[in-house]
């Protein structure tokens, strides 16, 4: 695993020893950056990205590299997202890290202008954690969100989000989504 573009493009990240984390592939995270490009412009400076179910931290990291302002990784085990984060000692002050679970969000606070979700699969923890970034109001109106689920799965989207376009890459699809209220 390495990033793959921005400030720190070519850095190696370690990789997760468990089975249970599986990192998006690294040509799914070029293209999904390059829709984030397309929809917000090329400048991320002032944009703060949630990494739900962050597992080893890449997608966030990535984030950090190509210029958002804060990433903020939350799993229930953010050891291998802490071990890749420590790489990256001079944006320490903007990454933060969250032990909870995606589904309740109990602890986070802020607004973030894009989610980014990669939830084990199959097990219909995405809808849960969309319907708590909705309850718990910390996505700003409009908010870009990109979902992760394997190719075969359905996923519902709560009212709060408006489905804008579907992608797959691999064994993964990725649902591009807004949020609106």
């Amino acid at each position: 695993m390495r990033i793959i573009g921005g400030r720190y493009r070519g850095k190696k990240l370690f990789s997760p020893q468990s089975a249970a984390v599986r990192p998006t592939s690294d040509r799914a995270r070029e293209a999904m950056f390059s829709i984030l490009r397309a929809r917000l412009g090329g400048d991320f400076s002032k944009l703060k990205l949630l990494d739900l179910f962050a597992g080893s931290g890449a997608f966030g990291l990535e984030a950090v590299s190509q210029g958002f302002a804060e990433v903020c990784l939350v799993d229930v085990d953010t050891a291998a997202a802490a071990k890749n984060a420590a790489l990256f000692p001079n944006e320490k002050n903007k990454i933060k890290l969250l032990c909870g679970d995606a589904a309740r969000l109990d602890g986070l606070d802020g607004v973030y202008d894009v989610l980014f979700m990669d939830a084990p699969y199959r097990k219909g923890l995405s809808e849960k954690a969309l319907e708590a970034a909705a309850a718990r109001r910390i996505l700003k109106p409009g908010a870009l969100c990109l979902i992760e689920v394997e190719k075969n799965e359905s996923c519902i989207l709560p009212p709060s989000y408006e489905l804008l376009d579907e992608r797959r890459y691999g064994l993964a699809k990725v649902l591009l989504a807004r949020f609106i209220s």
